[in-house]
């Protein structure tokens, strides 16, 4: 029978080898360099061969005998393995953390009012936000699932449509309130007009101009105004009174709600071609603490 030699040995070796100090491996590995010392020469005793050159005066670093620098490329690919089975093991568990990429307005204007509720149901998973509009590696950066504004298609990734959008304009109730504004589409005109650059308009995404052309203003001048690269700052911007935005439907829900802003024109808008949808990757669509995130985002996208 063979034998077996303990892990952690053959953890205190490769870190020793490759900081090339039991000091270094230890501050590493949280012990003490003489816990390191002892695990190593643990592994040497077994071996009946030493993993490191002794005996040289004045030698500041360790270094590995031949045999053992031959050896450390199979011992790191098999501490690699093991590290990724135990995530694998880790994944399974209901409980623990779920890292969820969205967009920062994303979190801002929808995930982060509802998301006491998913903790609430689901108080033993850690929710870690991820907040960029760029690009992100689900494996390299550990990304569990995310949300994402688009046609639907990622590659690797398998994408839920979670909502669809509308595109209208939207105002503050006070902008409202003052004399002689806003009666008609064609009063925009004298407004200031917040601008979204947040969403590519090559995508289909409406436009103030797109939108002034459904209202029959074809001509209107709509290319000056407030240009901001943030939904979330787009509808705060409203909100302050410092013009009308084009806002998209999912972003101003609640502030729509709580009579934050109104909604102008409500017989003209656009149906966005790009929607919400739910991505991750198609090896881990069973994974507990993911399918309850899945499932909770949906049925927080259903309620009125």
């Amino acid at each position: 029978m063979r034998s077996t030699v303990h892990l952690n040995a053959l953890r205190a070796f490769e870190a020793s080898a490759r900081h090339q100090s039991f000091s270094a491996a230890a501050a590493e590995l949280n012990v003490t360099p003489a816990a390191v010392g002892q695990l190593v020469r643990t592994l040497e005793d077994w071996l009946g061969a030493p993993l490191f050159l002794r005996g040289t005066s004045g030698r500041a670093r360790l270094v590995p005998t031949d045999t053992a620098e031959r050896a450390l490329p199979d011992i790191r690919a098999g501490l690699d393995r093991l590290a990724s089975g135990l995530e694998r093991l880790r994944e399974g568990s209901a409980s623990g953390s779920l890292t969820v990429t969205v967009s920062p307005a994303f979190a801002a204007k929808w995930l982060l009012p509802r998301i006491d509720r998913f903790q609430a149901a689901w108080p033993d998973t850690d929710v870690r936000l991820d907040t960029s509009l760029k690009p992100v590696d689900f494996v390299a950066q550990r990304i569990d699932i995310g949300v994402r504004y688009g046609v639907g298609a990622w590659p690797g990734l398998n994408a839920d449509k979670l909502m669809d959008e509308e595109v209208y304009p939207v105002c503050s109730p006070e902008l409202l309130r003052r004399p002689r504004r806003l009666r008609k589409p064609g009063d925009l005109l004298r407004e200031t007009l917040i601008h979204d650059l947040s969403v590519d308009s090559r995508a289909g995404f409406p436009t103030w101009s797109a939108w002034m052309r459904k209202a029959g203003l074809a001509d209107a001048a709509t290319t000056r105004g407030m240009k901001i690269n943030n939904s979330a700052a787009v509808l705060q911007a409203a909100i302050e009174g410092h013009g009308v935005a084009l806002a998209r439907s999912v972003m101003a829900r609640d502030d729509l709600a709580a009579g934050r802003l109104t909604r102008l024109f409500p017989t003209i808008s656009f149906v966005s071609p790009l929607a919400y949808y739910v991505v991750y990757r198609p090896e881990c669509a069973s994974l507990p603490r993911l399918v309850a995130f899945r499932d909770w985002l949906f049925e927080e996208a259903g309620k009125p």
